[in-house]
């Protein structure tokens, strides 16, 4: 199972983070310092580091410098709410293998996450199969028995949060911050509208509502 370091000092996105990754079969340390992520990067445990700039301690970029600086290659994705190209270009030049900048949804997240770990390794697991559904990570191909159904983005991301999940009630809430992002609405409906989508193409029976809690995809 691979291993990714959070290196963020904001505890609801780091939460955030965690979470959903942690539900798309990784497995995750969150430190929140700059001194405890030099600390855990190279002890060489981890698969790929997601870095914050802003921490309390340091800033990001010279966290990032001292790794690579100790010789630590593990790919590492900045995160951070600086969206300027002169920041950009820095954390790429000092070795950063990607950007991402907040707000951020986490589908697009995960999909840099499994870019980056694709390019330094094979994956751990490119096809879900369950429910008589198969989903390709690598091609984003869904089948239906013999039939292929194209999805949309978020489509896509929904039906494999309830494929790692199978026969597990996933809520609304998980549902929300996997698909949507740490900023939803926790009151839209959005889900429900999406679940229903998902429904037509895959088919109804394999999406069971569980009253006053939420949806889990026949095992």
């Amino acid at each position: 199972m691979s291993r990714v370091l959070i290196v963020e000092d904001e505890e609801r996105i780091a939460s955030f983070v965690q979470k959903g990754l942690t539900a798309s079969g990784f497995t995750t340390t969150v430190v929140g310092t700059g001194a405890e992520a030099v600390d855990y990067a190279v002890t060489g445990g981890f698969d790929l580091m997601l870095l914050d700039l802003g921490l309390p301690d340091t800033d990001g970029f010279d966290v990032l410098r001292r790794v690579r600086a100790l010789g630590v290659d593990v790919p590492v994705v900045i995160l951070t709410a600086r969206d300027g190209v002169r920041d950009t270009v820095t954390g790429l030049e000092i070795g950063a293998d990607d950007y991402v900048t907040k707000p951020f949804r986490f589908e697009e997240l995960l999909a840099r996450v499994r870019l980056r770990m694709r390019t330094e390794r094979a994956p751990d697991l490119t096809v879900l199969h369950a429910g008589g559904l198969r989903l390709d990570l690598r091609t984003r191909r869904v089948e239906v028995g013999e039939d292929s159904v194209d999805l949309t983005a978020r489509e896509f991301a929904l039906l494999e949060l309830l494929m790692r999940h199978p026969g597990q009630v996933m809520t609304r809430q998980q549902m929300l911050s996997h698909v949507w992002g740490f900023d939803y609405d926790p009151g839209s409906n959005v889900v429900d509208v999406f679940v229903r989508a998902l429904r037509r193409k895959v088919g109804a029976e394999r999406i069971l509502t569980v009253r006053g809690m939420g949806y889990r995809l026949t095992g």
